[in-house]
């Protein structure tokens, strides 16, 4: 599938056409892993890299990575405040 924008959008954004095709595909597929619609190893795929570096670009461009369910998230903090507490008496 081809999108096309006008010319005028790539100026006024004083973007390069890749770049801008690139920033629009990790910002779709950013949303698409964020809502579950798929994986992190197919936006992987669809960008041409490895999952971390796919998780390191949707980290860096303000997506959810890692979305626990409420009480698995209350898991995790619990585990963390007793390993922190832990490393404080060593």
């Amino acid at each position: 599938m081809d999108v096309t924008f006008p010319n005028e959008l790539l100026i006024a954004l004083k973007e390069d056409p890749e770049s801008f095709r690139r920033k629009v595909l990790i910002y779709t597929l950013g949303k698409l892993y964020e809502t579950g619609q798929i994986s992190g190893g197919f936006g992987a795929q669809l960008l041409n890299c490895d999952r971390w570096e796919f998780y390191r670009l949707l980290s860096e461009n303000g997506f959810a990575v890692i979305d626990y369910p409420d009480d698995e998230l209350e898991q995790e903090a619990e585990v963390g405040d007793v390993w922190h507490e832990q490393t404080q008496k060593s």
